[in-house]
């Protein structure tokens, strides 16, 4: 347990962000399954610019590096064109 109130605040922030990190990465992740398991082309447009946004937004507040974010992007965009 923090002994200090400034410690106790930064226990509470760091709980705070970490939920929210955390709600962003599995939104991200389940947006890219959807798009991986769809099989209709034109389903597939749609979902690929939300899988981006999401993807951008985890970029975005630091959840994933903005190289990674790239990489995700690159990788589906290669994926969804085959």
């Amino acid at each position: 347990m923090p002994n200090t109130t400034s410690a106790q605040k930064a226990l509470r922030q760091s709980l705070t962000r970490r939920a929210k990190n955390i709600t962003k990465k599995i939104a991200m992740k389940t947006a890219i399954k959807k798009l991986v398991q769809t099989k209709d082309k034109t389903e597939k447009v749609g979902s690929l610019s939300l899988t981006y946004k999401s993807i951008d937004k985890a970029a975005k507040s630091g959840v994933i590096h903005k190289n990674k974010a790239a990489r995700i992007k690159s990788r589906l965009a290669k994926k969804s064109n085959t």
